[in-house]
C-alpha cells in the first residue's frame, strides 16, 4: 500500500468513527446541560464549594464565576510548581522558576497547554497529576460552560438569565469529560501507553553515557489532553513519544479524541435551539474547512521534489516513521484547527507551505471544529458576522435564530474577532523589534520569523503547539506568551457572555419570506467564505513575510 493511499484510508476511517459518535454524544450533552436533576456526587461538590446550582445567573454574574474560578486555578498551579522541590513524588526535580511557573499556570488554566519546559526533566508526579491533569479537565469544562451560556442566549427570550456557571462546570466535568477520559485511558493502556508512578530509570549505555526514562500516569493524562483539546504532553516529544502514542492505531484514536466533542457540540447546539438543521449547518462549515485543510496539507507534504523525498514517499523530516506523512498531516491539521496543541511531528520541519497551513488553522480562530466549547462559540460569532454581511447585501436587518443582530451585537462580535489578531501581531512585532528576543530563534530569515509568529499565534489562540525551533524558556517569552494566553482566553469570553445576555433579553423575531435561511447550504458557503476572507485580510501580510516567503523561495 502506498503512503498516499494509506493517508486517505486513515482519513476515511476517522470520518466514519466521528460520524458514528456524533448523534449519541451530541444528544447526551444536550441532556446533560438541559437537565434539572443533580447527581449525588455533584451535590457534594456544590456543598464543598458553597455554590447553589439552581440559581440562574445573568451574564455579568456568569463571567464573575468564570474569572474567579480561573484566577484561583492560576494561583494554585503556580504555587504547586513553586513548591515542587518540597513535595513528595517530585522525582528529585527542583521547584520551577517564577517566570516559567507563571507561564505554565497561565497555559494550563487557559486551555492552551503551551510548554516551555521538558516534562520528563522538570515536572514530578504531584504537579503532573494534581496540577496539570486537573486543569486539563476543568479548563475544558469552562469552555463548554461558556458555549452553553451562548447557546441559551439564542434559545431563551425576554430574560437575561444564562444558567448557572457552577452547575455547567461540574456537569461538564463529571458527566462528560471524566467518563469519556476514563474509557479513552483504558484503550490507550491496552494499546501500550504508560500508566504508573515509577521513578527514573537508567536505560543502557550510549556513547559513554546513559539514557533516563521516567514513569508516570501517562495514559490518563494523554486521554484528557486530547479529549479536552488541551495538548500538554507528559514528555517533551508529546504525542510523538511512544509512551504517549505507541502505534498508528493510537495515533488515529487520539485524533478522534481531539475532534469528537467539538463536532458533537454542534448537535447539542441544534437540539437546544430547537432545530438540528441549524447544528448541521454549523457542522458542515467546520467539516468543509477541516477536510479542505487536510487535503491541502497532504498535498504539500506528499509533493516530493528531489530524490531524497521521493525515496521517503514524502517530506519525512521531523515526522515519526510509525505514522508517516499521512498520519502526521492529519494530526497536524486537526491539532491546529482545534485548541489542542498536541503534536506527533515537528511543525518546524514541515514544508514551508505546510507550516503555513498549521499557522493559518490557528489564525482562523480555531473554529473548525475548534476547542471544546470555544470552537462552537467562536463559530457562532462568525455566523453572526456572516448574517450581518448578508443583511448588508440585501438591505435588511440581519437576524440569526430569531434574534435581531443590531449595533450592540455587532460591536461585541467585532471586538471578539479583533482580540487575538491584535495580540498576535503586536507581540510578534515587539519580539522582532527588540534586541534580545530574536536571539531565541534557531533559524534566520523567513523561517526564523515564522518561529516567532507561530509562538504568539499559538499562545493568543490558546492552541499550545510549538514550531519546535524557538527557545521560549526566557523571561521575555515566558511572560509575553503567558499574558497572550490569558488575554486571548478570557477577554473574548467577556464579549461572548455579554452577547449571550443581550440575545437572551430579546423578543423572538418571526420568520418571514425575507428571512435568511441559515440552515441551508447557501449559508454554509457564505460562512466559509466570510471566515477565510476575514482571516486572510487580517494575517496575509504576516504570512507573506514568513511561511509564504519560505514556501515560494
Amino acid at each position: 500500500m502506498g503512503p498516499v493511499l494509506a493517508g486517505v484510508l486513515q482519513l476515511l476511517a476517522l470520518i466514519g468513527a466521528l460520524a458514528l459518535a456524533y448523534v449519541p454524544l451530541g444528544n447526551h450533552m444536550a441532556k446533560v446541560f438541559s437537565s434539572e436533576r443533580h447527581w449525588r456526587v455533584e451535590k457534594w461538590i456544590y456543598k464543598g464549594i458553597g455554590a447553589d446550582p439552581d440559581t440562574e445567573m445573568r451574564w455579568a454574574s456568569y463571567l464573575r464565576g468564570v474569572l474567579a474560578f480561573s484566577v484561583a486555578g492560576v494561583l494554585f498551579l503556580y504555587l504547586l510548581q513553586r513548591l515542587q522541590g518540597s513535595l513528595p513524588g517530585s522525582l528529585g526535580f527542583s521547584s520551577i522558576e517564577p517566570a516559567q511557573a507563571f507561564n505554565t499556570a497561565a497555559s494550563f488554566v487557559s486551555n492552551t497547554n503551551w510548554q516551555s519546559y521538558s516534562g520528563e526533566q522538570a515536572m514530578g508526579h504531584v504537579v503532573q497529576t494534581a496540577g496539570l491533569a486537573v486543569q486539563n479537565f476543568v479548563s475544558g469544562a469552562v469552555g463548554i460552560a461558556v458555549a452553553m451560556a451562548l447557546v441559551r442566549g439564542f434559545a431563551r427570550s425576554r430574560t437575561g438569565e444564562l444558567g448557572n456557571f457552577w452547575a455547567d462546570l461540574v456537569r461538564g466535568t463529571v458527566r462528560v469529560l471524566v467518563p469519556a477520559a476514563a474509557i479513552a485511558a483504558v484503550v490507550l493502556v491496552a494499546c501500550g501507553a504508560l500508566q504508573n508512578f515509577s521513578g527514573i530509570h537508567e536505560v543502557g549505555q550510549f556513547m559513554g553515557g546513559s539514557q533516563q526514562w521516567n514513569g508516570g500516569a501517562v495514559a490518563s493524562q494523554e486521554a484528557i489532553k486530547e479529549l479536552g483539546t488541551n495538548g500538554g504532553g507528559y514528555f517533551n516529544a508529546n504525542s510523538a513519544h511512544p509512551f504517549e502514542n505507541p502505534t498508528p492505531f493510537t495515533n488515529l484514536f487520539e485524533i478522534f479524541l481531539i475532534l469528537v466533542i467539538p463536532l458533537a457540540l454542534t448537535r447539542t447546539f441544534g437540539i437546544m435551539v430547537g432545530s438540528v438543521k441549524q447544528g448541521y449547518a454549523i457542522l458542515g462549515t467546520m467539516v468543509t474547512i477541516w477536510v479542505g485543510f487536510v487535503a491541502l496539507m497532504m498535498w504539500t507534504e506528499f509533493a516530493h521534489h528531489g530524490p531524497a523525498l521521493q525515496a521517503a514517499g514524502g517530506a519525512m523530516e521531523g515526522k515519526e516513521a510509525r505514522f508517516g506523512v499521512g498520519g502526521s498531516a492529519l494530526f497536524g491539521v486537526s491539532t491546529t484547527l482545534t485548541s489542542t496543541g498536541a503534536v506527533d511531528s515537528f511543525h518546524s520541519s514541515f514544508t514551508g507551505l505546510g507550516g503555513g497551513i498549521t499557522m493559518l488553522g490557528m489564525m482562523l480562530g480555531e473554529i473548525a471544529p475548534g476547542g471544546v466549547g470555544s470552537g462552537l462559540y467562536g463559530m457562532l460569532i462568525m455566523a453572526i458576522i456572516a448574517v450581518f454581511i448578508a443583511g448588508l447585501m440585501v438591505g435588511r436587518t440581519p437576524e440569526y435564530l430569531g434574534k435581531k443582530i443590531g449595533a450592540r451585537e455587532m460591536k461585541l462580535a467585532a471586538c471578539y474577532i479583533l482580540v487575538t489578531p491584535a495580540l498576535v501581531l503586536i507581540f510578534t512585532a515587539a519580539s522582532m523589534a527588540l534586541r534580545t528576543p530574536p536571539n531565541s530563534m534557531l533559524n534566520s530569515g523567513a523561517h526564523g520569523f515564522s518561529e516567532v509568529l507561530y509562538a504568539f499565534t499559538s499562545a493568543s489562540n490558546n492552541n499550545g503547539s510549538a514550531f519546535a525551533g524557538l527557545n521560549a524558556n526566557t523571561d521575555w517569552f515566558n511572560t509575553t506568551t503567558g499574558l497572550a494566553m490569558l488575554l486571548g482566553r478570557f477577554v473574548p469570553m467577556v464579549f461572548v457572555l455579554a452577547l449571550a445576555g443581550s440575545l437572551a433579553e430579546q423578543k423572538p423575531v418571526p420568520t418571514t419570506a425575507g428571512t435568511l435561511r441559515t440552515e441551508k447550504p447557501l449559508f454554509t458557503g457564505l460562512l466559509v467564505g466570510a471566515i477565510l476572507i476575514i482571516t486572510g485580510l487580517t494575517y496575509f501580510p504576516a504570512l507573506a513575510l514568513g511561511p509564504l516567503a519560505e514556501g515560494l523561495a
